[in-house]
């Protein structure tokens, strides 16, 4: 059974109940992220003992926000529609991720997930290969490059994505340029004080790895067909990943029914788990199979 005839065969009771969204439950999650943030957060501003210690796990919540932004580009966390694009501007700044024109990436990437020249996720290239593509790609360097590519392209050049509508045009400019001034701002700070280095420059770095290897997850290895319940992957994993990552380890899940929101997915899970064709027991069972995969660079 594909997705298609999967949703297809849930009972119109069930579908209705699943893609219930709420508020209550959105902002909830929200809250909970938000004070572990700013406990690590109010320890590395006040220098408490062994603050450095708290880099890592600051910069790992500060990149997992890239999984709030997403949903919301579903508008799916909250209700309420205006909460969706609020939050979603809001988190993605810490990440240099422009929020009005990684919604239409994204649907472009549902649309043809894992095509290998459609699926703007891999921009016509391959996953790494080899483990030297490896560890560049987990290393975060070229998500920040292409980043600051995006953010100078929509300011100051033609945009031209074919999966980018031109009457949002006007407003990825103005975002794209609003964000730049954000990051020039935050730049001169440092010449002041060097408190946004430490809250926030070295963490997200640290904790780019992380966020790449979950998202490397989500589809590598997948099969390259139309079926998501093959091409997207559900790792079963503890709470701690699925509460970092508003519950996208079921991923699955989500590309086969995208208007579930993140508090309904292990619901969806209970009709889909039959049904499944990619999954990993944990990260590091997915981890250690894709080492296995990718060959070894020759020597030159």
């Amino acid at each position: 059974m594909d997705h298609r005839a999967l949703i297809a065969s849930l009972p119109p009771e069930a579908k209705d109940q699943l893609q219930r969204r709420s508020d209550a439950a959105g902002l909830r999650h929200l809250l909970g992220y938000l004070v572990l943030l700013s406990l690590t957060s109010a320890g590395i501003a006040w220098q408490v003992p062994v603050w450095p210690l708290l880099i890592l796990p600051q910069g790992v919540l500060l990149v997992f926000l890239f999984t709030l932004s997403h949903e919301c580009t579903h508008k799916t966390p909250f209700k309420t529609g205006w909460l969706n694009d609020a939050v979603g501007h809001l988190v993605s700044v810490p990440i240099a991720l422009p929020f009005t024109w990684f919604r239409y990436f994204h649907l472009a990437h549902h649309k043809w997930t894992n095509h290998p020249e459609k699926d703007p996720e891999l921009g016509g290239k391959p996953r790494p290969q080899d483990r030297l593509s490896l560890l560049i790609y987990l290393s975060g360097r070229p998500y920040w490059k292409g980043m600051a590519l995006v953010l100078f392209q929509n300011a100051f050049g033609r945009i031209d994505a074919p999966y980018l509508p031109a009457r949002q045009h006007t407003a990825m400019r103005a975002e794209a340029r609003l964000l730049l001034v954000l990051y020039a701002v935050a730049a001169l700070s440092l010449l002041l004080s060097p408190l946004l280095f430490w809250l926030w420059i070295l963490p997200v770095l640290l904790g780019q790895p992380f966020l790449r290897l979950y998202l490397l997850a989500e589809h590598g290895l997948c099969p390259r067909i139309a079926n998501m319940l093959e091409n997207s992957r559900t790792t079963f994993t503890n709470r701690i990943v699925r509460f970092l990552a508003w519950n996208m380890p079921y991923h699955a899940e989500h590309h086969a029914f995208p208007n579930v929101p993140f508090h309904q997915l292990p619901a969806l899970h209970h009709w889909t788990r039959a049904h499944l064709k990619s999954t990993s027991d944990g990260y590091s069972q997915f981890t250690s199979d894709y080492v296995r995969s990718v060959k070894r660079r020759p020597i030159s």
